[in-house]
């Protein structure tokens, strides 16, 4: 985390000098690509491209490890809740049934596990290039960038302060959980199971909105003395003109959805299941 009570890492790298707006925007070009398909080969490709651009970005991993666990947790709970509700999802896909279990004639099928488990690395195919925007963009540059194509000055505002605040959340949590802990609650595998632990995390969510609804007023208390959103414009003290690795960046992102369109409609047209 920067000084600047940011995610933000100072590094110099390639992917660093590319203007905040053109990141933004290979984020929601690679969202898109990535949800063009059910396809289990393209997503695991984009996410070995997007651990590499994180590689070359010089983003250390141990950075990134809590909120990768995260996302590791959170594709692992959503599979199992799929499972659970929908046993038979996959053989509606494929037109095929490879029985593992039946509970009550629910037959859980091969295909399902297999869906389940490409709908995870749907997931993690985005998480690398949402690690790079967090990482590597610098909130006030993006939100000059933003308000340069035409973006409003107050909405792109907003980004610059929701991005400054995530650490400020991420340190608050720990700060309530600490003081839980003090008191009693428990938070760790050693002291109680599973279930008791995400109880007692309710605890810390109540304390952690009211802290952020508090830093909400105080925020804009600060900016309606100083008449923010009182004229139409208004300048920056980050800003940059746009370079030719930003021009090199748009024309490779219009490259990749091209490609992406055309695979979707003419070669991997629906779910791919390796055992048919």
């Amino acid at each position: 985390m920067s000084r600047a009570g940011t995610l933000y890492i100072d590094k110099n790298s390639p992917i660093h000098k590319i203007d905040g707006s053109v990141k933004f925007l290979l984020l929601l070009v690679w969202t898109a690509s990535v949800f063009l398909f059910n396809d289990f080969r393209v997503f695991l490709t984009f996410f070995i491209v997007g651990m590499g651009l994180l590689h070359i970005a010089k983003i250390p991993f141990k950075s990134i490890k809590p909120l990768f666990i995260f996302i590791v947790m959170f594709t692992i709970m959503n599979s199992l809740f799929l499972i659970v509700i929908t046993p038979e999802y996959g053989s509606t896909l494929t037109g095929t049934t490879t029985p593992i279990l039946t509970i009550k004639g629910i037959t859980l099928s091969t295909e399902t596990i297999w869906f389940a488990l490409t709908l995870s690395m749907k997931y993690l195919a985005i998480f690398p290039i949402m690690m790079l925007f967090i990482f590597t963009t610098h909130p006030s540059k993006f939100a000059s960038s933003l308000n340069k194509i035409g973006v409003s000055y107050k909405v792109a505002y907003a980004i610059n302060i929701a991005l400054r605040y995530i650490p400020d959340v991420r340190d608050e949590f720990k700060n309530i959980m600490h003081a839980q802990e003090a008191r009693g609650v428990a938070f760790r595998k050693e002291d109680a199971n599973i279930i008791t632990r995400l109880k007692n995390y309710n605890t810390i969510l109540f304390p952690l909105v009211l802290s952020s609804l508090n830093r909400v007023e105080v925020v804009s208390n600060a900016m309606d003395l100083r008449e923010f959103g009182h004229k139409s414009k208004r300048t920056w003290y980050s800003s940059q003109k746009y370079s030719s690795i930003d021009f090199i960046t748009l024309m490779l992102m219009a490259l990749m959805l091209v490609v992406s369109i055309y695979l979707k409609i003419y070669v991997l047209k629906g779910f791919w299941y390796p055992f048919n």
